[in-house]
């Protein structure tokens, strides 16, 4: 886990052509995407010795809300995720366990006190359509950012807590970073999908965070 300052950061909705301002407060975020390896401590499933450090992929946003519930349990934390009196997941963000990144610290924590559209020249930093073969890769093979994250952008899409749009999209949550299958535009610290928070595909995954 990399310990992030606060700050704030601008971010933009593409199709509405609208930007909206946001406070971070000081946090901390994994390294690396969530891989196969710790995912199965939690799930007990179990995958071959040259898939373990590859990120862990076909992970519904349910499914990574409750590895981060978990992980805390096992880690002695404070989970930050219950159900609410409407039976809908709430966060609490005082609480010291592993959770998602909001959408708006993913960003922050990606561009690493840039305003560029990448931290770095793509091949180096991501794999993604051009430059992987077609196939996922293991974790921290291309260059971090300048705060020591790695694959932030390519490899593998990440899901994000925030509702995308709750007035046209209804429930379907946020996911940034680009896939190891996608085309240049899409591995841009700025992009943003959307999908059901029950959708699961081969090259979306999460990287943990915490509150501090």
């Amino acid at each position: 886990m990399i310990r992030i300052d606060g700050g704030v950061i601008s971010l933009k909705d593409e199709a509405k052509n609208s930007y909206w301002t946001v406070q971070i407060r000081p946090f901390q975020i994994a390294q690396f995407p969530v891989t196969r390896e710790r995912y199965q401590l939690v799930a007990g499933s179990s995958v071959g010795e040259e898939d373990l450090k590859k990120p862990v992929v076909d992970i519904s946003w349910h499914d990574a809300i409750q590895y981060c519930n978990s992980i805390s349990e096992l880690s002695g934390l404070r989970p930050c995720y219950s159900l609410d009196a409407r039976g809908e997941i709430e966060c609490d963000w005082t609480s010291d366990g592993y959770r998602l990144p909001s959408e708006a610290e993913w960003e922050y924590a990606c561009r690493a006190g840039s305003n560029e559209t990448r931290y770095g020249e793509l091949d180096e930093i991501a794999w993604y359509g051009k430059n992987s073969g077609q196939i996922i890769h293991d974790v921290g093979m291309k260059v971090p950012n300048a705060w020591g994250l790695h694959d932030m952008l390519g490899n593998v899409w990440e899901w994000c807590w925030d509702i995308y749009d709750g007035e046209v999209y209804g429930p379907y949550r946020v996911f940034r970073g680009g896939g190891w299958n996608d085309r240049d535009g899409a591995c841009r610290a700025s992009c943003r999908r959307k999908s059901h928070p029950n959708y699961r595909i081969d090259d979306l995954g999460f990287r943990v965070a915490r509150s501090i």
